[in-house]
């Protein structure tokens, strides 16, 4: 991969996996288990595709330093807090609702970058933004009502905690990609979360260790969907990209979502969904347009000689 071109392919690259992690919301309703059930089994499940693709890229690479070993843990925490947290706001306040919250990750990455990265962040990103959440929102159905629930005040705040888990999960997914050896430290990533969901799942809500044949089947499905093609691609693709356009990609995950909802789920989407899946493809594509032809010989983190905010 040159510099030349290394931008637009990882861009393609990481949109891909954000399409096969949108394959886990449709198959995670499917399963109808508890949020630690879900969140431990599509870890653990993961945990030896991983352990080989780790092994090989160790063979031929050095091993991970502490540093990184240590933030490939703390982000596996904070992926198990979000995997829990939003589980259980689609429950309490909707799908709908917790699909638009925890989405604020398209701001929450840039800011956490900028903050102590001190990677810049385009203008226009900036401008498109309320046009990508909008986006969500039309996609998740909130205007048609999305927003019903059994708790909606609980709800509410565990979704906010999921998209602030969301949002250090994938700033820190991207930085431990940094160091060359993304299939390393994703593994630590994911066998990190499994521990975590393991121990929070079991203390809150409870982990069913043998929840049944249909179930561990669902849940097969989202570890190879989800959990090893879609974010190990998004884990590999995204230090080669400036945080608000890996951002801005991973707001494909909703319209994945709906599209497969309406296949598998036939569910039909309205005419405002539809309209929120095109101001998505939109905003994602416009806020990143300048990507094609830009050099990756700087680190994706350093500030870039174009009109950005401060």
């Amino acid at each position: 991969m040159t510099a030349d071109n290394a931008p637009p392919r990882a861009a393609a690259w990481l949109a891909a996996g954000a399409l096969f992690v949108s394959v886990s919301s449709v198959l995670l309703d499917l399963a109808g288990t508890t949020p630690g059930t879900a969140s431990f089994y599509r870890c653990v499940l993961s945990v030896p595709f991983l352990a080989v693709a780790a092994y090989l890229e160790r063979r031929r690479r050095r091993t991970l330093r502490r540093d990184e070993l240590l933030l490939g843990l703390l982000a596996g925490a904070f992926f198990a807090g979000d995997m829990l947290l939003w589980t259980r706001a689609i429950e309490e306040v909707g799908a709908g609702l917790s699909t638009v919250v925890v989405n604020v990750q398209v701001i929450g990455v840039p800011l956490l970058a900028w903050a102590i990265d001190r990677e810049t962040v385009p203008r226009r990103f900036l401008a498109w933004v309320p046009v990508m959440i909008l986006g969500v929102a039309l996609t998740a159905g909130l205007v048609d009502g999305g927003a019903a629930g059994t708790d909606p005040v609980w709800g509410t705040i565990h979704a906010v905690l999921a998209a602030a888990c969301y949002s250090v999960f994938l700033y820190l997914l991207r930085r431990t990609g940094m160091g060359g050896r993304p299939l390393q430290n994703y593994f630590v990533v994911i066998a990190s979360a499994g521990v975590v969901s393991l121990i929070a799942g079991w203390l809150w809500r409870g982990v069913d260790l043998a929840p049944g044949f249909r179930v561990i089947g669902w849940l097969i499905g989202v570890a190879l969907a989800g959990t090893v093609v879609g974010w190990l691609l998004v884990a590999t693709y995204s230090p080669h990209l400036p945080s608000h356009v890996g951002a801005a990609l991973l707001m494909l995950t909703p319209v994945g979502a709906l599209v497969l909802s309406s296949v598998v789920l036939h569910e039909r989407p309205t005419l405002l969904q539809l309209s929120g899946c095109v101001l998505i493809l939109v905003g994602a594509y416009l806020s990143g347009n300048r990507l094609r032809g830009r050099r990756t010989g700087r680190a994706p983190d350093r500030r870039r000689p174009e009109r950005e905010c401060p």
